[in-house]
């Protein structure tokens, strides 16, 4: 968003919560609707919330490290400066970071084709929504690459005009709900043939959906009184996602069948207003789908690129990749375009849904186990500290169980790629290691 880059404006609490929305309900509730609902069926909002709850545990240590380092490099130069002697570790995290931001490029552009081509004859192509996906990514590197300022107004505009259409889906699809009686019945039910582990592997896999608070913390140079619209802004901008995802989802389950959720999965809430509204109820979802996810595809090159041109300039990442031209770090962009149509290509969209929230629930255990380091310094309860690292531990290893009983496959190709992760963090860990000590600032 273009208020968070003029550095000649103080940024006050309103445009701060606005900065993590933008980041957050991006694409995520129409990505994990179909897939929490073949799961776990009138469960999914349980779950959404459980999910946010795990998000507010990884807040919780990004607070209080963003508030005591008051570094706009977040996630790599927090993990980099409390471990300031370890060149593996900082390589491990800009690594995990990076790819982590590659993979929510490729799910939001991957979701963004899904319902561009829901309503056309090649809703069920896979190629071409693989084509489109790969064509939307193109785009806004493009528009990155161009121009900064042109970037920040488009953006803005898509980010304001998603959350009042978001406001406009939940509400038509509550008004066309079926009796509440009847919802509560099937709840019952599924509550029944549900098992918990299962409730929790659905909260930890829609985690992906809350990545992006994190950048409030980008936006530290240019805030007001950072102690305090660092927490306020992250926590009131998880409690908003939450509502929103959990009136959505609440819609769409009042409104639409269970199956056409479930068979339509990458396009389930186009398909379920199409049948209840018709073409006009279809088309407000796609739109809908289209800006949030064009929006948060536009912020994550925007941010994610210069923070790999950060970790790149440390010597983590081949240096190409930390060269700007205006202040325009274009090769981390073409860079970051180019994995993520590889990851695109590579798999669909469950696959890298999971990908990213194991990803992403691995770099905030690192933050959890970073903060409680520090925990004297960051004035952080050792029981929250604990808390929040049991718990992202046992998020991460209800993925991992999962994949591993049900989708080996998946799993076999996940593990391949954080070994390929890992060795690149290790190759240039053990190339800096002769340069002297990483950047601790």
């Amino acid at each position: 968003m273009s208020i968070h880059r003029n550095r000649n404006k103080n940024l006050g609490l309103p445009e701060l919560v606005a900065i993590a929305l933008g980041g957050m309900v991006g694409g995520g509730i129409f990505t994990i609707l179909g897939i929490s609902v073949s799961m776990i069926g009138q469960l999914t909002p349980i779950a959404i919330i459980i999910g946010g709850l795990i998000a507010a545990l990884a807040a919780f240590n990004y607070v209080k490290l963003g508030v005591y380092y008051k570094d706009e490099g977040a996630t790599y130069s927090f993990f980099k400066r409390t471990y300031s002697g370890t060149h593996f570790l900082a390589a491990v995290i800009g690594w995990f970071i990076i790819f982590g931001y590659i993979s929510t490029l490729a799910l939001y552009a991957y979701t963004f084709s899904s319902y561009a081509i829901s309503s056309s004859e090649f809703a069920n192509n896979v190629w071409v929504r693989k084509g489109l996906a790969i064509g939307i990514v193109a785009l806004f590197a493009g528009i990155n690459i161009w121009s900064v300022n042109g970037m920040g107004k488009i953006e803005d505009l898509m980010v304001y005009t998603k959350l009042m259409l978001l406001l406009i889906i939940s509400f038509i699809l509550i008004q066309n709900g079926s009796d509440i009686t009847g919802y509560l019945e099937q709840l019952k039910i599924d509550f029944e043939n549900s098992q918990l582990s299962t409730i929790l592997i659905v909260a930890s896999v829609t985690f992906v959906a809350y990545e992006g608070f994190q950048l409030v913390i980008n936006a530290v140079n240019e805030m007001d009184q950072p102690e305090k619209n660092i927490p306020r802004a992250i926590y009131i901008a998880i409690g908003l996602a939450v509502l929103i995802y959990v009136v959505i989802a609440f819609g769409a389950l009042l409104a639409i069948p269970a199956k056409d959720l479930i068979q339509n999965k990458e396009y389930a809430l186009a398909a379920g207003a199409g049948v209840i509204l018709g073409p006009l109820g279809t088309w407000t979802v796609i739109i809908g789908a289209l800006l949030a996810t064009s929006s948060a595809i536009s912020g994550t090159v925007f941010g994610s690129s210069r923070q790999a041109a950060v970790i790149a300039a440390d010597g983590y990442f081949p240096n190409w990749l930390s060269i700007r031209q205006n202040h325009i770090p274009k090769n981390a962009i073409l860079f970051m375009s180019a994995c993520a149509a590889i990851l695109i290509l590579s798999g669909g969209l469950e696959l890298i849904l999971e990908f990213g929230s194991i990803t992403f629930l691995l770099v905030s255990l690192l933050m959890a186990v970073a903060n409680h380091k520090i925990r004297k310094e960051t004035k952080s309860p050792i029981l929250l500290t604990a808390l929040s690292i049991a718990g992202l531990s046992l998020g991460t290893l209800l993925i991992l169980y999962y994949e591993i009983r049900h989708k080996w496959e998946e799993m076999v190709f996940i593990l391949f790629l954080y070994l390929i992760l890992t060795l690149g963090a290790w190759f240039f860990a053990h190339r800096q290691k002769w340069k002297g000590s990483p950047k601790a600032e």
